[in-house]
């Protein structure tokens, strides 16, 4: 019979394995939004998103609710590490009647103590910020929030279930008018025993609370918190944990002496785990294991064993004396004696194995519940191996090595990936409810300081209006003949009269010229659509910024190789060339280069016809076979192939490298062009908006030192706020700012961070997707040499985000005054348009085309705009305007 009971009482490392993941399953369910509710397993999220760093000062009054005590504590930090915080603290003894009374008066008593400690200390802080211990389950709202869920530990007040505690508490201070005390957090026992452990820049992560009732948290990454409102960084999440196996996932493992201690439970059938783990339950599930022996004959023969009927006899400390102590057996005797049991010695020895076996299986579920949370957090930071602190605290691991060495040793086995070292907790949840609090204080300084920095690029719906007004303004400006040479956003006309209508056939080659790649392709339109081959070739730096005959023989070339490689050397085919640089358009087929851009900067080029450049580049090289019918830049080519698929789409956009953006207006407001009949598509060239200065109150100083070291000071000023050639210089400006205050990188950023350009902008599309590991952020961020926290890594998404968010509103902001233009001119109530869009901040960016959209429903509320992005776009798209025009004039229009 003691062999029957031994075993039942012990676990396979099998089925414990099994019991982890089951563990890993429910706390999974418990941080998805759908699953949460059912979740046996609840999840808790705390907002506590930081550990300590050490540089935490000043005083921090701390109130915990204990078993039926309440301690105060004044905890001075000083900034040394937290290596020795100077802590005075006093305890009051709560009545009975307290702890089952109304919650009005639990607040007012605990409400009192404070005060009582208060009088007896000196504290000079104006602000005296308070942290709550409140070790039952609660649904935190933000860190000083928290409802409480339900009532435990004998504890059952009125009016509280449901109610924000930390209102209740902070209203019974003021009744007290102690104004200077402020309640900034709220926590329960176990995260403060993860922010104590957390000291010497060590952070703790995880902890684990061992005493009457049973808890374990840990820092989740945030995005996975779903039920929080948080999505950067690391979250504390309290799993709750008590309460897993309350769906039956335990059954197979209770035995009868659970069975028994439930039933006598306050709660029977609730927090199944807690009971086989909580020091509350351990003595109770030795006694029914006596009692059942006893009844089976096998212990205390001839004994009247009435004595063990009789609840909390066996008291947990004794059982882990029993099994801790080098004379175990003397204290096994001593305990069953003073019980009235005269044992003999192999009863004696019978209870101590009992006992051994009641806690060998605590410390075994703690084990599989740990090796579930490390395994989690292992997983989800996409890690090889894990190394983590974790904090310990409660009755059942202070000085028992028994337990401990079977926890440590359990885990071990159950997560071999992770490597886990036991911080013992010093001061408990007091102290760490100080760090919580220090902690929040110190985030919410540097968040103003933050707050600060980033300001001048946070623009609020009356300065995108403004914008939005000026670009209109500018647009008109540009319209006109007698203005157009002196407006920033040039309107250039590019004798793009007609988009497809579907009859378009035939072979035609293009060419697209818009950065340091340059693509040759051959377009074949039928009835059954588009097929296209292309190649793409480099442009070297030094042909970039050389002779213009250098880099239009280096295109020629090229086209030569790719119709080699296609083998239409022998076919005269209709050309279409994009050239996606500012031009005055004279014709379908002539144009003036304006002014160089994206880093281009060929001499002999200015003010030159880019198609006769290119044709005499193709008579240098016997190139004989090129008929240039049209050029377009690669907006309007992203246009006119969106156009093919919807003939709603009358607007391009690009936001790649570069921006910029054309559409279809009325002839008769085209004062540069004769004629009034119809529509022509207006290449804005809006990327120079601001060029006058009519954006100077939107320029932060970290525009002006970009702007400052480009090859075109003061020029294309509004592209410079917005395309994905700047907002990385943007970005890495602005973090050096941040370290200079301190704010970043412990304020040393590291040589590599003075380097221009070293900050890529497909960094901002990496760092900003919804999801990504911190650990990913970091490992973009030590390949610049810079060793950073995963708070430096929030930091550097807030940036980003505050970054690409302005550039997607200025961007949305030039749209509206477009599509409300495009709206007035035709006398519409409300438009509906397709914008046609390319570029790789647009179509790569996670957030940037949600932000152009939901903004430009903002600004032009009356007008209905789907984008649609271009596939091929500009390339495609000047091999349509080439067709377009064949069409035309071959059916003589």
């Amino acid at each position: 019979q003691v062999q029957r009971a031994l075993r039942a009482l012990t676990i396979p490392l099998e089925r414990l394995q099994v019991m982890k993941d089951h563990m890993m399953q429910a706390m999974q369910k418990g941080l998805s939004r759908s699953t949460h509710s059912q979740a046996p397993v609840q999840m808790l999220p705390t907002y506590i998103c930081s550990t300590p760093d050490g540089t935490e000062k000043g005083d921090f009054l701390v109130v915990e609710l204990c078993q039926s005590q309440v301690r105060t504590l004044m905890v001075t930090l000083l900034g040394d590490g937290n290596l020795s915080p100077q802590m005075m603290y006093k305890t009051f003894d709560m009545p009975e009647e307290i702890m089952k009374g109304s919650g009005e008066a639990l607040f007012d008593f605990i409400a009192q103590c404070v005060s009582q400690f208060l009088a007896d200390t000196s504290s000079s802080q104006e602000r005296l910020p308070l942290g709550f211990v409140f070790p039952f389950s609660c649904r935190q709202i933000q860190l000083d929030k928290a409802e409480l869920i339900s009532w435990s530990k004998d504890f059952s007040c009125s009016d509280v279930e449901g109610k924000d505690v930390g209102q209740l508490l902070q209203s019974a201070i003021n009744k007290q008018e102690l104004s200077h005390v402020e309640l900034v957090a709220v926590m329960n026992d176990t995260v403060g025993t993860m922010m104590t452990c957390s000291t010497e820049g060590r952070p703790c992560e995880v902890a684990l609370v061992m005493d009457k009732g049973s808890n374990c948290c840990f820092m989740a990454e945030a995005h996975l918190v779903e039920i929080a409102k948080e999505t950067s960084g690391r979250m504390c999440v309290n799993t709750e944990w008590g309460c897993f196996g309350d769906n039956g996932s335990l059954n197979d493992i209770v035995t009868p002496y659970d069975e028994c201690v439930d039933n006598e439970s306050s709660s029977p059938g609730e927090k199944r785990f807690e009971k086989m783990v909580g020091s509350l339950y351990l003595g109770e599930i030795v006694r029914h294991v006596l009692i059942t022996l006893a009844a089976e004959k096998v212990l205390f023969k001839g004994s009247n064993v009435a004595i063990l009927k009789e609840k909390g006899v066996v008291k947990t400390q004794q059982v882990l004396e029993i099994i801790n102590h080098e004379e175990g057996l003397a204290v096994t005797k001593r305990m069953l004696e003073a019980l009235g049991l005269p044992p003999n010695e192999r009863d004696c020895s019978r209870v101590q194995q009992i006992c051994l076996a009641v806690v060998s299986r605590a410390a075994s579920l703690y084990a599989a519940g740990l090796a579930a949370v490390l395994t989690y957090m292992c997983q989800t930071r996409e890690m090889d191996q894990l190394l983590v602190n974790v904090g310990v605290d409660g009755e059942l691991y202070q000085g028992h090595t028994r337990f401990e060495e079977i926890l440590q040793s359990v885990t071990r086995l159950l997560a071999p990936e992770c490597v886990a070292t036991f911080l013992p907790s010093t001061d408990g949840s007091g102290r760490g409810a100080a760090m919580v609090t220090a902690v929040a204080l110190r985030l919410e300084a540097q968040h103003r300081e933050v707050n600060e920095v980033l300001a001048p690029l946070r623009l609020s719906l009356a300065d995108l209006e403004q914008v939005q007004a000026l670009m209109r303004q500018e647009m008109e400006l540009g319209l006109g003949q007698e203005t157009n040479a002196n407006a920033s956003v040039r309107m250039l006309p590019t004798f793009v009269c007609n988009t497809p209508d579907g009859t378009e056939q035939g072979e035609f080659l293009a060419l697209d010229l818009g950065g340091t790649n340059f693509r040759v392709l051959v377009v074949r339109v039928t009835e059954e659509g588009i097929r296209m081959a292309s190649e793409i070739y480099v442009i070297p730096t030094a042909i970039m910024q050389g002779t213009g005959e250098a880099l239009f023989d280096h295109i020629i070339e090229c086209i030569i190789d790719f119709q080699t490689k296609q083998d239409l050397m022998n076919h005269v085919l209709p050309l279409g060339f994009t050239f996606s640089f500012p031009c005055k358009q004279v014709g379908l087929d002539k144009a003036l280069l304006l002014t160089w851009t994206k880093g281009f900067s060929a001499t002999d080029c200015v003010g030159q016809d880019v198609v006769q450049l290119l044709r005499e580049a193709a008579q240098r090289k016997h190139q004989t076979g090129l008929n240039v019918v049209a050029l377009v830049n690669d907006t309007v080519g992203t246009m006119i192939s969106c156009g093919y698929d919807d003939p709603k789409c009358e607007v391009g956009l690009i936001v790649g490298t570069g921006t910029n953006a054309c559409y279809m207006e009325e002839m008769r407001n085209v004062g540069t062009v004769e004629g009034d009949e119809g529509r022509m598509c207006i290449n804005m060239e809006w990327g120079a908006f601001g060029d006058n200065g009519c954006l100077d109150h939107i320029f932060t100083s970290f525009d002006k030192l970009v702007d400052d070291q480009t090859i075109n000071p003061g020029k294309q000023r509004f592209e410079k706020l917005i395309s994905g050639m700047y907002l990385g210089e943007i970005v890495r400006h602005i973090l050096l700012a941040m370290a200079d205050r301190q704010l970043l990188f412990h304020g040393k950023p590291g040589p590599k961070l003075y380097c221009k350009d070293i900050f890529k902008t497909k960094f901002l599309s990496t760092i900003e997707l919804n999801g990504l590991a911190l650990r990913q952020i970091r490992a973009i961020l030590q390949d610049l040499d810079l060793d950073v926290s995963y708070e430096d890594s929030v930091l550097l998404r807030e940036v980003c985000e505050a970054v690409s968010l302005r550039a997607a509103q200025l961007c949305a902001a030039g749209l509206a005054a477009v599509v409300e233009k495009m709206r007035e001119s035709r006398g519409l109530d409300q438009l509906t348009t397709t914008v046609g869009v390319d570029g790789t901040l647009y179509k790569l960016h996670p957030t940037f085309s949600e932000n152009v959209q939901k903004t430009l429903q903002d600004l032009a509320p009356k007008c209905s705009v789907t984008f649609m992005p271009s596939e091929d776009g500009s390339g495609k798209g000047a091999a349509l305007v080439a067709a377009v025009a064949c069409r035309i004039t071959s059916s003589g229009q």
